[in-house]
């Protein structure tokens, strides 16, 4: 019984997904799906992004946490139009959710919107909300082992990337192990090694974002 009702579920949301990626699609809009664990350094990464694509892009962002708006108001400060969405202890966004947010958006204006899920390397590799591509952010201070306990999240993901590269020399990762298990599990996906704080290896990822869009 249980299978079946998230089975039920899984055919509801992938029905509304299905729906928004028409809608996407038909305005032109390109859509992903921002997902990592909490301190992983999303929001972190979404704010050097917008830095740069918002000088020739129209871009906005849909935030998603279980509870406050502390996420928002970061993007609210780049000047980018944002709607939060407040799960209330869910752990995942769903394609209701969207449906519902982009009702405040003005989709004829938009070339981009970025969906930040909440932070969680289970639920929400399991839901799709309308995009295009997933992306995961893995921090260095997680463990290298992550890739293989949650593998889901890193085999759906287009691009895996490996944040906090700053820290390798402090934390004990082993950054050889993690990519080699991403790659088995993903050969086709992109990885990235960055850091937000002090602005490392961005530009590939950023190249690699803007080559996605325009080839939607």
């Amino acid at each position: 019984m249980q299978v079946e009702v998230k089975t039920n579920v899984l055919a509801k949301n992938d029905a509304i997904a299905s729906s928004l990626q028409q809608i996407f699609k038909e305005k032109h809009i390109f859509v992903f799906n921002l997902m990592g664990s909490p301190g992983a350094g999303k929001t972190s990464l979404l704010e050097a992004t917008l830095q740069d694509l918002a000088k020739d892009y129209n871009v906005a962002v849909i935030e998603g946490d279980l509870f406050t708006s502390k996420d928002a108001e970061r993007i609210h400060a780049l000047g980018v139009p944002v709607i939060q969405i407040n799960t209330i202890g869910g752990c995942h966004l769903d394609a209701n959710m969207i449906q519902d947010a982009i009702s405040d958006l003005d989709l004829d204006a938009l070339d981009m919107i970025i969906i930040e899920n909440v932070g969680n390397l289970v639920c929400p590799a399991e839901f799709d909300i309308g995009e295009a591509v997933k992306v995961t952010v893995l921090s260095v201070t997680e463990g290298e082992d992550k890739p293989l306990k949650y593998p889901l999240i890193f085999k759906e993901s287009k691009a895996i990337l490996l944040n906090k590269i700053d820290l390798l020399p402090y934390v004990p990762f082993d950054k050889e192990k993690a990519i080699k298990d991403i790659r088995n599990l993903n050969p086709q996906g992109h990885v990235f090694e960055i850091s937000c704080t002090v602005k490392d290896g961005l530009v590939p990822w950023l190249t690699w974002l803007r080559k996605q869009m325009e080839s939607r």
